[in-house]
Parts: structure tokens; C-alpha cells; sequence
């Protein structure tokens, strides 16, 4: 059997070695290096051949790539790589990378030509000074060949392992039965439509409720689509730590059903939550993990690829056992896992890791975006930067003296806009271009000292370099998907011509307000993710209206619907409404009184474990006061703001099947969604807010925004997430088919027709 694999990627494979380092080196964006590729080429002669289509066998593997340069009036193989700052700060392990690069194509023009021998040569581009530092070697065409060799005895070991791995993967996966008897109600029709997606190559929304199991339900077909040889990879993205666990238990289930099998499911976590040294800088010289990471990671990387099922346990005990890294262990195990479970920000972030292996794999990937409502919002946070005046003071003083002019400038066009500012918020509709300037330029500056000297990833400069550069990076694709506001803080400063003459100390507090690129659209960043993979699935309970989620995400046209019938019947769940009652902000003191007394009286009809949502903190506060004092005979206990895990353990665990009394939660908050409270550990809930999010500055640009692009900008920023987050918590209620239970819904406007199409159909609503 023939394997096929890119030269940069068996190089990567076999020839990386030392010490893992993640001391920050600015490199040149891939815009730059195209052009130092360019501006090495055009310098040469007119024979000079670029893009060489090189490809070589060595018994069953085939090596295929292209050089990027042949000069033959000299007969030399070039090999470009572009840089940024000072050459000798370049880790061993990418020289060594280079290098095997450059020799395994030194050796494929031989072998094409018949040649000898040939000069080898590592061409390093300064991209800022555009000198050239040119590395040549003279190498016979045996020596190559040897080279090519023994890259690919490394290789091919692995290679035969894969292709065995694949073809026994997919084989299992067409014989794979659904592990339960037979389908629940819905789950069947959510399958197919998964399948067919994948089949037919397309985008998929999926509304289902609690109870049908979706997760296993999207799963089965997207691995069964692998079996049939329609896709590689299957990526699971949820956004929060439930959903990755009920991934790993959908595998687990799957595998229980088919002894061994042979199917690699990774659980990505994050950098802080995987770092075992969180003290130590990410290199050999400070990390003993990170020492000679690459020595050891073949080993590391065989023992746990043997595992089968890869969560953060198994890949930490791997890792420590061969003492690596278990983050970067398992960013290692991502290039060979069949499924990989991780946020959402793996494959949907801006330079999201999933993503790139696609692309550089050409990877057929199903993509499962797990509680999908919530991607609206954490694409907002992806494709959103602010610079803080309080980092950038902290930059400023951790910055030597080199860098004062560019920290200068900066200040000066900040604190021109912080002058002509009369409000305390303000949005514009570009972005100054002053101050778009000065963040590169101030970048440009940080970034070449770096290169000379790098600095710990708590440092403050680092800190706010990074943040400077997706600023800048957002600046640049600024368009009316984004706005562009400013929020000053403390008291405006009289107002002055300039800042010449004041002392630093001075200037620094003349910076007074964080500057914003505040996504509201993030379909234009999104729309790529979705072309990249074969089929990209989004489902959970509360997607409507399509129209809303489809406009924002920016799916693609063709993209299809499906509103799955739940297993529960309109006689497990009374809802009512107490339209007697607004939650409005001026009505709050109104309806204290109403909401307490409401909850008493449900409680002495049905004493039992009930959750109240209200829509703030400080409104939450008042009625659990209320409630001690008018009803002290029933139990409540609240939610309070930045609550531990530990916390939020001891709150859900008020909840079990003989206790008794309320619980209060805001909502949108961590006890709104993702919390299984079955049977009688929850058997009602009081939700006295609509959900809409608060009426300020921002959330007004942000209408505005969405009124200029779709028309409806009340209903996009306003009502749809406040209704969404209304049907979420009152989700937790009904979890399966034997639960019965009791919803409020606690606003007189619940009683109009715009906010009742937006309820479940099978509310019975009294």
C-alpha cells in the first residue's frame, strides 16, 4: 500500500529536535513572507526557476513537494525562510528543520536531473532590513540520497501504522451499529440529516431539545461518514466543559458497543488548565518539560496513540511519564486523532490550530458545533481587541528607552482623541488614522526589541504587544461588521494644545480611556470556517429564528434547518404566565412584592427544589431579601457574583431529590444552562425577566449596527438573545421523559405574539 506525504510535513516528523521554545520571537506574517520569498527571487537570474514540483519514492512512501528556488548556471537548491530580528536568536530545532527541508529537496532535483552533486543553501530574509544571510553547503547526490533515506525509514514506520490504523478505523466504523437498542424520539431524524449533510457537503442547523440525545446522535453519523470514506477528521467544539464531557461519554459508549475499537478521540484542554509548571517560562532553559521536548516527544507520542481514548488524564499521565509537556503533547496528538473535543476557539479563533491542520492536510473535516446559540457571542470575543490605558501604562514603564518614541506617539494620537471627546462613551465610524499608525509603528518597535531580547508570557510588555497586534490586525479588516468606540475613564483633564513639556509620569495619566474594535457581525470571519471543512453541523436547543443565527454566523445560503419534535408531551410542563406583574427597570420596586409572593405560593401548592432567575445581581439580591423577610419559612439560597467551582458545586448540590426550596440565578449566568437537575432534584423554575440585555451605550451602537446591515435591530440585539436565554433556563426543568414540572414566566410581556413565537411549540401556555 502507497503512502503519500509532503516534504515540510515528514521534515517536521523526523527532524525537530532539542528543546520545546515559546519565548516570544515576532515572526513575519504570511503576507510578509510571501513577499521576502518575492524579494529574493526577483534578485536572481533570468534562468532562476521558482515553485520546483519535485517528487521521489522510497519503497511504498511517496515525497512530494516544491522547492523554492533552482538557480542551474549555478547549480544550487535553494531553501527561503524569512525572519525577523537577529538570526542567532533562531531555536536549534527550526535550523535543524530547515536544513532537512533543504537537503530532502536537494535530493529530489538530483534524483530528477541526474546530478551529482549540488550546493545546498538555506537563504534567511531580514524582512525589515531585506539583507540576505545565505547558509551553502556542497553535498554529492549519494549523501542526499542516504539523507532521503533515513527520513523516510523514520517515516515510513509510522506511515504503514497510519494507513493500517485508517483502513481498521474505517472498517469498524462501517460496521458500526447505533449502541442503543433503537433511536429515541427525534434522535434518528437529527442523525440522517447529519449524515446527509456530510454526504452532500453542507452547512447544518439543528434545533433539538433536552432529552433526545444530541450529542450522540450528531456524533454516530459524522464517524459513520468517516467509515464510508467521506471524511477524515471530526472536530467536536463546544464552549463549555460539560459539553467535551458528554463528547468523551458518547465515544465511550460508541467503543463500549465495539470491542477495541480502533478510533482516537483527543480532549483538548487549555494552555492553564493543562500547564504543570505555570511558574516556569515555556523553554528547556526554564521548563523541565519543555528540555529536550522534542527528543522525547516520538516516545511520548507512541505511548499515547496506543491509548485509543485520549482525555486530559490520559494525555497528562503520557506526557509526565516521558517527561513533555502535556499541553503541547497534545497539540502534537491533535495531527493524528480521528475526533478532537475542544473549544471553540481550536478551530473558529483567528489563528485557531484545527483550523490551519485542515488546511495544510487538506483534511476532510466534519465539523460539530455542540450548544450552538453560543457562538454568537464568543466569535464577537474572538474578533474583538481593546487596548487598556492602564496596560499600556504598564508597558510604558517595563519598556527600555529604545522604545519611548513609539510609546510616545501612540500617546499623543490616544490623547488627541481623548481631548476631543466631550462624552464618556463615543463611537466613530473609522478608526483614527493616527492611532492606527501609531499601534504599528509601536508594534514594529516592540516587536523588533523582542527579537533581541524575549520576555517571559506574563511580562507586561509582552501582554500588551499582544494585544496591540490583534488591535491592529482588527484595525486593518475594520468595516461596518465592527464598531470602533472609546470609554473614558475618571475625570476629563483640561484640555490642552499638547503634550510637549509634561512629564512622562503626566502623559501617561493624560490616557484616560480604553479604545475598542468591538465585533457585532462576525460572519465575514466565520464564512472561511466553514468553507474550509466538508460539513459543519450546528445544533442545540434554542436556534431560533434560523434566520437570526444563519444572518449573524454567516452560514451559507444553501445551509439547512431542522426543528427536531422533542420526546416530551405539553402535559409534563405547566407554564404559566403572571402578566400582572413588569419587570421592567422602572417597575422594579413594583414588582418585588408580586414576584415573592408568586414563589411562596407555588412552593405551599408543591414544596420541592425550584430555581428563580431574575436579570441582575442587584435585583436578585433584593427579592432573596424580600423573600427571607416576607416568607422565611422557605428555604432560598443565591447565586453570587464570580462564584469558585467549588461554589457552584455546593449550590447545585442543594439540589437533590428530598430537599426543598429555591434557589436564585441570573440568567444567562453558569446555572442557566448546561445544569441536569432530573426528577425531583428541580421541579420548577421562575424566570421574572424577559432576558433582554441591559439598554446602554454600547448595546445601542451594536443595534444600530445590526439595523444598518439586516433591517431588525431590536429584535437581533434585544429580543432574540433575551428569549433565547429565557427557553434555556426554563430547559432545565423537563429532562427527560418521566420529569414533570412548572415553568412562571414572570413579565406581562409574555402575553405579546412576537415573544410567544419565540417559546417551544409544545409549551401548553395558561
Amino acid at each position: 500500500m502507497s503512502h503519500v506525504v509532503a516534504v515540510r510535513a515528514m521534515c517536521e516528523f523526523t527532524a525537530r529536535r532539542g528543546d520545546l521554545d515559546l519565548r516570544f520571537t515576532p515572526a513575519p506574517t504570511a503576507l510578509e513572507g510571501i513577499a521576502g520569498h518575492g524579494a529574493v527571487t526577483s534578485k536572481r537570474g533570468a534562468r532562476y526557476e521558482t515553485e520546483v514540483a519535485l517528487t521521489g519514492t522510497w519503497g511504498t512512501l511517496t515525497v512530494r513537494g516544491r522547492a523554492d528556488g533552482y538557480d542551474p548556471v549555478a547549480n544550487r537548491l535553494e531553501e527561503i525562510k524569512t525572519y525577523r530580528g537577529s538570526l542567532d536568536a533562531m531555536p536549534a530545532n527550526h535550523r535543524a528543520l530547515h536544513w532537512a527541508q533543504a537537503k530532502v529537496y536537494a535530493h529530489l532535483m538530483c534524483d530528477a536531473r541526474g546530478l551529482a552533486e549540488i550546493d545546498v543553501a538555506l537563504v534567511y530574509f531580514d524582512i525589515v532590513s531585506e539583507r540576505e544571510t545565505v547558509l551553502t553547503e556542497t553535498l554529492g547526490a549519494s549523501a542526499l540520497a542516504e539523507f532521503f533515506a533515513e527520513q523516510c525509514a523514520c517515516f515510513v514506520g509510522w506511515a504503514e501504522r497510519e494507513t493500517a490504523h485508517r483502513a481498521a478505523r474505517d472498517a469498524a466504523l462501517r460496521a458500526l451499529t447505533f449502541p442503543h437498542g433503537q433511536f429515541r424520539s427525534g434522535q434518528r431524524e437529527l442523525a440522517v440529516s447529519v449524515y446527509r449533510a456530510a454526504r452532500d457537503e453542507r452547512c447544518l442547523m439543528a434545533q433539538a431539545p433536552t432529552g433526545i440525545g444530541k450529542t450522540l446522535g450528531t456524533v454516530f453519523p459524522l464517524l459513520k461518514a468517516c467509515g464510508e470514506g467521506e471524511l477524515d477528521h471530526v472536530f467536536f467544539l463546544t464552549a463549555k466543559t460539560p459539553g467535551r464531557a458528554l463528547a468523551l461519554e458518547a465515544a465511550t459508549t460508541l467503543g463500549a458497543g465495539t470491542p477495541a475499537l480502533p478510533l482516537r478521540v483527543l480532549e483538548l484542554v487549555a494552555r492553564d488548565k493543562a500547564c504543570e509548571h505555570p511558574d516556569r517560562a515555556c523553554h528547556g532553559e526554564s521548563c523541565p518539560l519543555a528540555q529536550g521536548f522534542y527528543d522525547r516527544l516520538p516516545a511520548a507520542r507512541d505511548a499515547a496513540i496506543g491509548a485509543g481514548l485520549l482525555d486530559r488524564d490520559t494525555v497528562r499521565e503520557a506526557a509526565l511519564a516521558h517527561d513533555v509537556c502535556p499541553y503541547y503533547l497534545a497539540q502534537e496528538l491533535a495531527r493524528w486523532s480521528d475526533m478532537v473535543i475542544g473549544d471553540y476557539n481550536y478551530y473558529y479563533d483567528g489563528s485557531a490550530m484545527l483550523h490551519t491542520l485542515a488546511q495544510q492536510n487538506q483534511w476532510r473535516v466534519g465539523v460539530l458545533v455542540d450548544e450552538a446559540h453560543n457562538l454568537l457571542d464568543r466569535a464577537r470575543k474572538m474578533y474583538s481587541a481593546s487596548l487598556d490605558p492602564f496596560a499600556f501604562a504598564a508597558a510604558r514603564e517595563a519598556a527600555p528607552n529604545a522604545l519611548r518614541k513609539a510609546f510616545d506617539r501612540l500617546a499623543r494620537a490616544w490623547g488627541a482623541l481623548n481631548r476631543a471627546q466631550a462624552e464618556r462613551y463615543a463611537a466613530y465610524p473609522e478608526i483614527p488614522g493616527p492611532i492606527v499608525t501609531a499601534v504599528q509603528n509601536l508594534v514594529a518597535a516592540i516587536g523588533e526589541y523582542l527579537t533581541d531580547a524575549p520576555r517571559a508570557n506574563g511580562d507586561a510588555l509582552l501582554r500588551f504587544h499582544f494585544e496591540a497586534i490583534q488591535f491592529g490586525v482588527l484595525a486593518d479588516a475594520f468595516d461596518g461588521a465592527s464598531i470602533f468606540d472609546a470609554t473614558l475613564h475618571g475625570e476629563p483633564l483640561p484640555r490642552q494644545s499638547g503634550l510637549d513639556g509634561v512629564a512622562p509620569a503626566a502623559r501617561r495619566r493624560r490616557i484616560q480611556s480604553t479604545l475598542c474594535v468591538r465585533n457585532v457581525i462576525p460572519a465575514g470571519f466565520l464564512a472561511s470556517r466553514y468553507e474550509a471543512a466538508r460539513a459543519t453541523v450546528l445544533f442545540s436547543g434554542t436556534l431560533s429564528p434560523f434566520h437570526f443565527y444563519r444572518d449573524t454566523l454567516g452560514l451559507p445560503a444553501d445551509t439547512g434547518w431542522l426543528d427536531v419534535d422533542g420526546p416530551f408531551r405539553a402535559e409534563q410542563l405547566t407554564v404559566r404566565v403572571a402578566s400582572h406583574v413588569s419587570t421592567r427597570w422602572r417597575d422594579r420596586d413594583r414588582s418585588l412584592e408580586p414576584i415573592v409572593d408568586l414563589i411562596a405560593a407555588q412552593y405551599a401548592a408543591r414544596p420541592g427544589n425550584y430555581l428563580g432567575f431574575l436579570s441582575s445581581f442587584d435585583y436578585l439580591g433584593r427579592v432573596v431579601a424580600l423573600m427571607q423577610t416576607r416568607h422565611p419559612d422557605v428555604p432560598v439560597w443565591a447565586q453570587a457574583p464570580g462564584m469558585a467551582e467549588s461554589e457552584r458545586d455546593a449550590f447545585l448540590a442543594r439540589f437533590d431529590a428530598g430537599g426543598r426550596g429555591v434557589g436564585f440565578a441570573v440568567l444567562g449566568g453558569a446555572f442557566s444552562e448546561g445544569v441536569d437537575l432530573v426528577g425531583e432534584r428541580l421541579i420548577g423554575a421562575f424566570i421574572a425577566t424577559l432576558g433582554l440585555p441591559q439598554v446602554n451605550d454600547v448595546n445601542e451602537q451594536m443595534r444600530r449596527a445590526m439595523d444598518a446591515r439586516f433591517g431588525n435591530g431590536y429584535d437581533y440585539m434585544y429580543l432574540y438573545p433575551g428569549l433565547q436565554k429565557v427557553v434555556q433556563a426554563a430547559g432545565r426543568v423537563i429532562r427527560t421523559e418521566h420529569d414533570e414540572g412548572v415553568v412562571h414566566l414572570i413579565d406581562d410581556r409574555y402575553r405579546r405574539r412576537e415573544v410567544r413565537d419565540l417559546l417551544p411549540r409544545w409549551w401548553r401556555i395558561g
